[in-house]
């Protein structure tokens, strides 16, 4: 019998929240100076910089472009797609200006300076190796762009004006995909006692949960003499629900511990969440406070079982994600982020990996507040490389400070219910990987005991043999699905997790013929077939990932390789320009689904009906050739019809993984007109119909907006859909019109993208060409409340109008 020793995991916290007047949070975002290139005393207090670019920060320098494909080219053997002989790669890395030395300058004020007071600066995330200036002198520097970190500046500051500078480097061939460029998270100073909360210093977990009760346990690491810690509990409706005090110190870290009387518990289904208040007191006198939204959840993974959350099997229905948001870059934007979480909600998704890297602290609140499980990724290359310029460089000096600030702060989060530390990396060869395997799992069990850890794995045979894939807690298979009966038998673990399926390739509303299963199709124009049944060498097709997950208890769950496209890694077109974008995506680049959006759909989402076809109907010149039509849908069967005419019943039965899970018409005879299906319940019922048709000449413009309120705070983005009909309003599924955008009233227009991975146009230049029939405008809230209007136009269309409103209040 194997043997996994549960892991009974009841923990939670969102980030800190500043909510005393003994402390201060200033989000140092507005009126940065940036300037490109090697700048001489750009670091010093008085330098002149008047004449630099002012921006906003979180900010990505490169994502303004132009693409170029002589930017990091790479001659490169790509070993995890089973290359041996090196080829130039032109869009690897999305071909965008991301290499090179910048500096961002800064001025803020700290207007009373007391003797008791500490100061500090955090960092979220900055590309790369940001070396931090304070008034002139060094304050600190870190390596990992995706590293979250702070410095203490007490000594550095001054009352009065301050000045910080910070100078970036990013070298060529540090990446597999588009890094960015910049401090594209945020930044900000928090000014509070030298008596109070340490950084990142609390966690909350719930070692006891019953019906009736929940032991919620919160260590806090605090500096200070003569302490007390008072701390409160308060429901989502403001209740208060508990209350303790101590002044018992362990060290430098309190322990204290309150009940939770009929604790209502974190899932995806119903994400709720408490607030813990905490107040540090030093001789009676209140000297800190911080106030954390927690979830109450339990999770558990059992050899042969599976994986429990809240005592229920629960397989991973998650996704992969890059850092990227497609045309904003990796300036990282909460709206943006909101967006793809709903998104993939309506898909049925429960789960997301932060593939390759530490994700940002707003898209963990967001899986937080909207219900999504997380696994937390650290690296993408440990000691060994995979490009010359990557971590490999720092592995060995800095690893362990990188998983301790990933780890801190963001272990209260109840979204995370695992942590991998590293995809993929070559290291997985020999006895040296299996040493570091343990080493970085050690690491992470010593700071949070709560949570197991994985390696996304795709040399399975070589991990059977080291013993590397044993010593993991939870053994990750990224694709070979051939071997997942083998590795079962041979890692004890008893449990199997697709942490990285499917890799099958689309790019939206174009499709290919004949249609028939394909390793890494090429076409001339750079484009993969949307039926679905393209797929990378090393990957396989979405149906074979669902069988197994079906058919075994012991597989826990798939993230399917990718949620959204991402800029860079143009597989299958890696050596073919202008493709710089992948066409790995779920939903393309600018978000919008493709067909295989509702395959998985049809089968995560229980809760709504999926009843999707494809392809479009506009097939001039294909008249009587054979052009098959599937099927997505939840239920079992359905019926087509073409003009009328029944072309029979289709059932989904086990005979191929295709076969199950889709409904497929293969020897469709084109003729323009009407397409409709009609789908049965068990009792062989019709239930729902769903039709397409024909579209004529594109004869008009329409606007769809996500949100048509959005917040006055410079941030805030509606997405507009925007799609061409014809005179009767049939979607122009083929139109590649180029059409033009302008942003009146209290907005401004951000970017667009049609979802093209060929595309060269500029996201941030206000005209692009329809994509298969559609394209995406995003415009961007100012800091002024008031009507804003959106107006597309085109040559020979009717042009479109969309009214949306910017207003001071919360949405």
């Amino acid at each position: 019998m194997k043997t996994l020793k549960p892991l009974l995991i009841l923990l939670f916290t969102l980030p800190t929240i500043i909510c005393s007047q003994k402390r201060d949070t200033i989000e140092l975002s507005e009126d940065w100076k940036f300037k490109k290139g090697t700048i001489i005393n750009a670091h010093l207090k008085d330098f002149n910089d008047s004449r630099w670019e002012t921006v906003t920060v979180p900010h990505d320098w490169a994502i303004y472009g132009p693409f170029d494909k002589e930017i990091d080219k790479q001659s490169v053997a790509i070993v995890q797609n089973g290359e041996q002989v090196p080829t130039e790669k032109t869009g690897r890395t999305g071909a965008l200006p991301y290499i090179g030395e910048a500096w961002y300058r800064k001025e803020f004020l700290i207007p009373d300076l007391k003797e008791t007071q500490k100061t500090l600066i955090v960092f979220e995330g900055a590309m790369s190796q940001p070396q931090v200036f304070i008034n002139g002198r060094k304050a600190g520097s870190w390596n990992y762009g995706y590293s979250y970190f702070y410095f203490d500046i007490s000594d550095y500051i001054v009352e009065g004006k301050n000045t910080l500078a910070v100078h970036i480097s990013n070298k060529g061939e540090s990446s597999r995909w588009y890094p960015g460029a910049g401090l594209y998270r945020n930044v900000s100073i928090i000014t509070k006692n030298k008596t109070s909360f340490n950084q990142w210093g609390t966690f909350i977990t719930t070692p006891f949960i019953s019906e009736n009760n929940a032991k919620v346990k919160i260590k806090s690491k605090v500096s200070g003499n003569n302490l007390k810690l008072r701390t409160k509990i308060i429901d989502n409706e403001g209740n208060e629900v508990a209350n303790e005090s101590s002044s018992s110190l362990f060290g430098n870290e309190f322990e204290i511990n309150l009940a939770v009387l009929n604790p209502r518990l974190w899932s995806p289904e119903t994400p709720y969440l408490y607030t813990a208040i905490s107040e540090l007191y030093s001789n009676g006198e209140l000297k800190d406070k911080i106030s954390t939204r927690f979830g109450i959840r339990s999770i558990k993974y059992e050899a042969e079982k599976g994986f429990s959350l809240n005592g229920k099997i629960t397989k991973f229905k998650g996704v992969c994600l890059h850092h990227d948001l497609g045309p904003l870059g990796t300036a990282v934007n909460k709206a943006a982020l909101r967006r793809q979480l709903k998104i993939l909600k309506d898909m049925g998704a429960n789960a997301i990996r932060s593939s390759h890297n530490m994700p940002s602290l707003e898209q963990l609140e967001l899986c937080d507040e909207m219900g999504f499980m997380f696994l937390a990724e650290s690296f993408d290359e440990w000691a060994k490389p995979k490009v010359k310029n990557g971590y490999n460089r720092f592995f060995k000096e800095d690893a362990e400070k990188d998983i301790i600030n990933l780890v801190h702060a963001t272990r209260n989060h109840p979204s995370i219910v695992m942590w991998s530390s590293g995809n993929e990396v070559p290291d997985q060869w020999g006895t040296e990987g299996v040493k570091r395997a343990k080493w970085l799992q050690d690491i992470f069990h010593r700071e949070d005991p709560t949570r197991p850890v994985t390696v996304g794995m795709d040399q399975v045979k070589a991990t059977m043999e080291s013993g590397f894939g044993a010593v993991l807690d939870i053994p990750g298979l990224n694709y070979r699905v051939h071997l997942y009966e083998e590795a079962y038998d041979k890692f004890p673990q008893g449990i199997i997790l697709g942490s990285e399926t499917a890799s099958t390739v689309s790019s939206r509303g174009v499709y290919k013929f004949p249609v028939k299963k394909a390793s890494m199709k090429q076409y001339e124009d750079y484009q993969s077939s949307s039926y679905d049944l393209e797929y990378c060498s090393w990957s396989n097709l979405p149906d074979d990932d669902f069988a197994l997950q079906d058919d075994k208890d012991w597989v826990i769950g798939e993230f399917v390789w990718t949620g959204f496209d991402y800029l860079g890694e143009p597989t299958p077109y890696d050596e073919m320009w202008p493709s710089r974008s992948s066409y790995f995506g779920i939903n393309d680049l600018a978000g919008l689904p493709k067909d295989r959006f509702y395959l998985y759909r049809s089968r995560w989402n229980k809760e709504n009906e999926t009843l999707h076809i494809l392809p479009h109907w506009n097939w001039e010149g294909r008249e009587g050739k054979t052009t098959p039509v599937f099927v997505y849908t939840n239920y079992d069967s359905a019926e087509l019809f073409l003009n009328g005419k029944s072309l029979g019943v289709q059932k989904k039965n086990h005979s191929t993984p295709q076969n199950r899970y889709r409904l497929m018409w293969m020897d469709v005879k084109y003729e323009p007109g009407v397409l409709k299906v009609i789908a049965f319940n068990k009792a062989g019922e019709p239930i729902a119909e769903k039709e397409i048709k024909t579209a004529g000449a594109p004869d008009q413009i329409v606007l769809d907006a996500d949100r048509t309120t959005i917040k006055a705070d410079g941030k805030d983005l509606s997405f507009v859909t925007v799609s061409v009909v014809d005179k009767d309003g049939n979607p122009c599924p083929t139109a590649t019109n180029q059409l033009n955008f302008k942003v009146k009233g209290a907005g401004a227009y951000r970017a667009a993208c049609n979802g093209d991975p060929t595309s060269l146009e500029l996201f941030h230049q206000p005209t692009m060409k329809l994509f298969s029939g559609k394209l995406v405008v995003i415009v961007q809230s100012t800091h002024e409340s008031g009507p804003i209007e959106l107006k597309v136009t085109g040559k020979k269309l009717k042009s479109g109008k969309i009214a949306l409103n910017s207003t001071s209040s919360e949405n």
